[in-house]
């Protein structure tokens, strides 16, 4: 039985609710997903401090269109994520990120609560591929159903972000760099991402594609309208058919080549009943990739002098990032970040050491004032692109 994507087309977030109406009825109603006296984890993508309009997080309007309508089916929804590996997961933090993102007033206008609890439980999942236990924040632990409403946006380490890397966010804070400085090579990191997806099983998937994220995303990328609400059962079908939206090569993309790998279904357009608007009436051709794309994720691996001289030549073969000092506040929020503790201050401006770097990004992806970019050596130009 083929997987189902619904797409549905909405052009601003003023029209947000009525469209979610719209997606909701075309996938047989909000009843058959929150049902009474359920505590639902809306699990929003609030990556780092971001107003709305910078399209770094869920749309608030969204995340309050999806908690009444589940309210109204009689279920008890709370806003929950943990934010970027570089922010400690305590209510300081939470308190800041949910007003500059606005989950404050969606909870406000929804008539629900946000989590202020941070503490996490260990979870055992003996199905998994290559990640057998988890530390999982509490509220999506104990929740008996979880509602992953992620946001479309590119990634500069795995390519796009969507409804798989958000599930990313119920490890607690710092204890996601560990994840990176384990699996530092981008396809094991994919095949954690899946054994998580499959651990958490989101009962449903909405993602917000009012406003994507294109460039050098998940944190500092330029806004995008496409103007779709897309929404599934299986976050895997749904990051397919956003993938094929935002023109990014399958090859390119290391969570579905892990699945492919995995014999996973679906990982390919043709298996994915799309219902609603049509595909090729969306898809953006221009949409702005990140600079790393030029990365070989795909199943055919790089060219063999490649593999031989990379090690050797690690500034070359691959996108440094790099602190823009004119920009840094010495905050701090990318040392606690790095995994490989490959920063530290200098002149009181943060340094990265390009010889620990492991091209993590997590350093550019967490900082809130966008200081770091992402430089490239006229040889990764020219040979790195597929």
């Amino acid at each position: 039985m083929a997987s189902k994507v619904y797409l549905v087309a909405c052009k601003d977030y003023a029209e947000v609710e009525a469209k979610l109406s719209r997606l909701m009825e075309l996938m047989g109603g909000m009843p058959q997903f929150a049902r009474q006296g359920e505590k639902i984890v809306l699990k929003v993508n609030l990556l780092r401090e971001a107003s709305p309009e910078a399209a770094v997080s869920t749309h608030p309007a969204l995340v309050a269109a999806v908690a009444r309508m589940a309210r109204d089916s009689g279920a008890h929804p709370i806003i929950a994520d943990s934010p970027g590996g570089g922010y400690r997961y305590n209510r300081k933090t939470l308190d800041k990120i949910y007003h500059t993102c606005g989950m404050h007033q969606a909870a406000r206008e929804a008539g629900i609560e946000v989590n202020w609890d941070t503490t996490s439980r260990p979870a055992s999942y003996a199905e998994g591929r290559l990640t057998k236990h988890f530390d999982i924040i509490t509220p999506v632990y104990e929740a008996q159903a979880v509602f992953n409403l992620c946001k479309m946006k590119t990634h500069v380490f795995t390519g796009m972000t969507g409804a798989v890397k958000n599930i990313f966010g119920v490890i607690p804070g710092l204890t996601k760099p560990g994840y990176h400085a384990k699996l530092n090579d981008v396809r094991r990191f994919a095949g954690m991402l899946l054994d998580l997806a499959a651990y958490i099983s989101p009962r449903l998937t909405i993602m917000d594609a009012v406003v994507a994220m294109e460039g050098d995303g998940p944190g500092a990328g330029d806004p995008r309208p496409v103007g779709l609400l897309l929404g599934s059962d299986n976050p895997l079908a749904l990051d397919v058919v956003a993938g094929e939206i935002m023109n990014l090569d399958p090859a390119q993309n290391p969570i579905i080549v892990e699945a492919e790998q995995r014999a996973l279904t679906p990982t390919r357009i043709e298996d994915i009943d799309i219902i609603g608007a049509d595909l090729k009436d969306v898809k953006v051709p221009d949409f702005k990739q990140p600079h790393t794309s030029a990365r070989r994720f795909g199943l055919d691996p790089a060219p063999w002098y490649q593999r031989i001289i990379e090690p050797m030549f690690k500034n070359a073969f691959t996108v440094r990032p790099k602190v823009m000092w004119h920009r840094c506040i010495a905050c701090g929020t990318c040392i606690e970040g790095c995994p490989m503790e490959a920063i530290r201050f200098v002149k009181e401006r943060a340094f990265i050491d390009d010889d620990k770097c492991i091209r993590c990004y997590c350093c550019h992806e967490i900082c809130p004032e966008e200081a770091i970019g992402l430089y490239s050596s006229w040889l990764y130009r020219l040979i790195g692109p597929a």
